[in-house]
């Protein structure tokens, strides 16, 4: 039976329907923003999932183009695997519910959003967010949300929930934040060099519109929710939990405390097979056999305890450092002769090499999706080879993580590059992660910097990033202990995982992570406060001593660029009939040409004899013909009464009547000019027909009267 939920975001209706469609998911909810209509479908399967050590939650965002009135633009008409926005808004739309689930749920749940309709000033990301947190809240499936979702925007210093397509346009913020009634669940940012306390207070603005959404949530879920599930717990056992703590839990201790990764995952692996060995000893195999996924997650369990009570108790960590140290860094630039730009970024045990690329602007990205946005000139692609955490796999291309941490680093650049008229290239930057132990994103945004200004992108600021992790005490807010730049183990076993980048003046993009039920803003505020210090000793101390600022030229081996604006009309005369004007001009030089819808024409070439060589033949063709010019052309045919001289302006012609070449009497015009001779003519008139006559007398003439003078 359809139920309809009617309330209000951000001034505009949102409603809520449920009963009419998809009878058999477990919850499904139709969520009308505006004229933005979203369906979300959640699933769960009646048994748990075996030999899995996690909670196996899919979320799909599922951009359809009938929704913006298009026909999909690949061979096979249809949509094919999701854009990296799509997989960005999946990622968004999992990271606040995740923690939310029963911590021993194994069983397999999928979140499919898929996008009916778009109006572009109602985001269907939020729509979405809202309804995968409904149709869950409704659902018979173990959830402990609600849980809500808004956007933020920043315009003329204002604060604007869920932006209109004109405010986004203008906004310095593009900013998401989730959360629950309590506390903030997730965070994702991009900035134009937004003030920390800027940011802080948008979050808070954020949270007291979600706080409303979730009432919302919860009073649906009171009237029409069906009573959760049971389902099968995969709670270590209790017993072989404690014999492996009471017998190991100073060993345990002991071999976390490891600076080099290899040494303390061969340490642990080491202390797995005593504790397995000691358990079949005192329990028998058949025991050990039965026990054997208990005593694995129970190991993972006691490693995760000691780390923690290291961090929290002892403010210690498993390598040494203090809470607020940084691993020691290093970076360098230029490593690769040939390329456009290069740098090798090391943290610790985590290295990137980040290799920038300039291109022409035709060769932008073309993105074909559901929102407004038909190209981008920056492209940051982030590579995770198995070989950068030691492992042996073939590389099945990026995955989901590849995709949602290049956009990171695409998000924290973009604020600081020039503009296309500033430096009229395409650039792309590609980080290769080399060794993986924490933030590798973070160093991607720190050597894309470098390779950039190594390139000679005449970037505004660099900008640099780093994460911030927390251990909480699950019974106090207040109680925690946070930490700067933390590893793998830090990342794996803590609650937070807060990346920030940002230059000296601000925060360019955020990513926040977590796996408690939430952040309080005092939390908030100082990883904040932590990361800003941080990122100003990588810039200061670690990354402008090795190159400060922009080099002044580009590499030898990037393409050059000479511009010059024509008159729109003049387009299809630089390009000719069928592009032969402008294959001509590519064919004699060697340079790429772009040309732009608004008359701005950029030739590229590694020869800058060559770039202006074109630049020339292209004014050549633009130049306007008037009465008195002065033209060096070329005669292209020959008639009994004169000869056609193209004057190189967009093919125009005119005739140097045979009266017009020499004051002396010519017979024959084959005996003074021949096809393909040049010859500098005047023009002397354009007729009402708009045919033009030449002169060679009047030229010499000209000529003849300057001497004189």
């Amino acid at each position: 039976m359809l139920k309809t939920f009617e309330t209000e975001l951000a001034g505009r209706k949102l409603v809520i329907e449920t009963g009419k469609m998809a009878g058999l998911a477990n919850g499904s909810v139709l969520v009308r923003y505006g004229d933005t209509v979203v369906m979300v479908n959640v699933t769960a399967s009646k048994e748990p999932r075996e030999g899995i050590d996690f909670f196996p939650l899919s979320v799909d965002f599922e951009e359809k183009l009938y929704s913006v009135g298009k026909i999909p633009g690949s061979f096979m008409k249809r949509e094919g695997k999701p854009s990296d926005k799509a997989i960005l808004t999946s990622r968004a739309i999992d990271r606040p519910l995740r923690p939310l689930f029963p911590k021993d749920f194994r069983n397999d749940v999928v979140v499919v959003a898929t996008v009916l309709c778009v109006d572009q000033d109602n985001s269907p990301e939020v729509a979405a967010m809202i309804g995968a947190a409904s149709a869950l809240a409704i659902s018979d499936i173990p959830f402990g949300g609600p849980t809500a979702a808004v956007n933020v925007g920043l315009v003329d210093g204002q604060i604007i929930i869920n932006p209109t397509e004109e405010q986004r346009e203008k906004s310095d913020l593009t900013l998401t934040v989730a959360a629950t009634q309590n506390k903030i669940t997730m965070i994702e940012a991009g900035a134009n060099e937004v003030p920390d306390d800027v940011m802080l207070e948008a979050i808070k603005t954020a949270h007291e519109e979600i706080k409303k959404i979730c009432e919302f949530i919860t009073k649906m879920q009171e009237e029409i929710g069906k009573p959760k599930f049971e389902y099968k717990s995969f709670e270590v056992d209790h017993d072989v939990y404690e014999f492996i703590e009471t017998n190991f839990k100073d060993e345990m201790k002991e071999k976390v405390q490891e600076k080099d990764k290899d040494t303390r995952d061969n340490n642990i692996s080491e202390l797995t097979d005593k504790i397995i060995e000691s358990y079949t000893q005192k329990y028998g195999e058949e025991a050990a056999e039965e026990h054997k996924s208990d005593i694995g997650e129970a190991i993972y369990k006691l490693e995760k305890k000691c780390v923690r009570e290291m961090i929290f108790v002892e403010h210690k960590r498993v390598d040494g450092r203090k809470l607020d140290e940084i691993r020691e860094l290093s970076c360098e630039v230029g490593l690769l002769p040939r390329v456009h730009g290069s740098a090798l970024f090391t943290r610790g045990q985590t290295q990137v090499m980040s290799i920038a690329t300039l291109g022409m602007i035709s060769e932008e990205q073309k993105l074909d999706g559901i929102d407004t946005e038909e190209s981008k000139r920056y492209i940051h692609h982030y590579n995770f080879p198995s070989y950068s955490v030691g492992e042996a796999r073939p590389s099945r291309g990026p995955g989901r993580r590849e995709v949602g941490h290049g956009a990171l680093a695409e998000k924290a650049l973009v604020p600081v590059l020039p503009s296309k008229e500033e430096f009229p290239y395409a650039i792309r930057v590609v980080s290769e992660v080399l060794s993986s132990n924490g933030s590798t994103s973070q160093a991607s945004i720190c050597g894309s910097t470098l390779s950039l200004m190594d390139a000679g992108v005449p970037i505004k600021r660099p900008v640099a990033g780093i994460s911030t992790g927390l251990v909480t005490n699950p019974d106090n807010d207040e109680d925690y202990v946070m930490l700067v730049d933390i590893q793998g183990l830090e990342d794996f076993f803590g609650d937070m995982d807060f990346k920030v980048g940002g230059t000296e003046k601000g925060i360019t993009a955020i990513q926040v992570d977590i796996k408690c039920d939430g952040l309080t803003y005092e939390i908030i505020e100082e990883a904040f406060e932590r990361t800003r210090k941080a990122r100003a000793h990588i810039l200061d101390d670690i990354m402008k001593p090795v190159i400060s600022k922009p080099r002044e030229e580009i590499s030898e081996y990037a393409p050059r660029i000479v511009s010059t604006q024509i008159k729109v009309d003049k387009i299809k005369d630089v390009i000719g009939p069928g592009g032969k004007m402008i294959n001509k001009i590519i064919d004699e030089t060697g340079v790429k040409i772009d040309i732009e819808e608004d008359g701005q024409v950029f030739i590229y070439s590694t020869d800058n004899e060559k770039a202006i060589q074109a630049l020339e033949m292209v004014e050549d063709i633009v130049r306007e013909v008037e009465v008195g010019g002065i033209y060096y052309g070329e005669v292209v045919r020959l008639m009994n009464f004169g000869a056609f001289v193209d004057l190189g302006c967009g093919g125009k012609e005119g005739l140097l009547h045979i009266s017009k070449i020499s004051k002396e009497r010519i017979k024959n015009i084959e005996d003074v000019l021949h096809v393909g001779d040049k010859v500098t003519v005047k023009v002397i008139e354009i007729d009402e027909q708009d045919r033009i006559n030449l002169s060679m007398i009047d030229l010499n003439e000209n000529v003849s009267n300057e001497e004189d003078k």
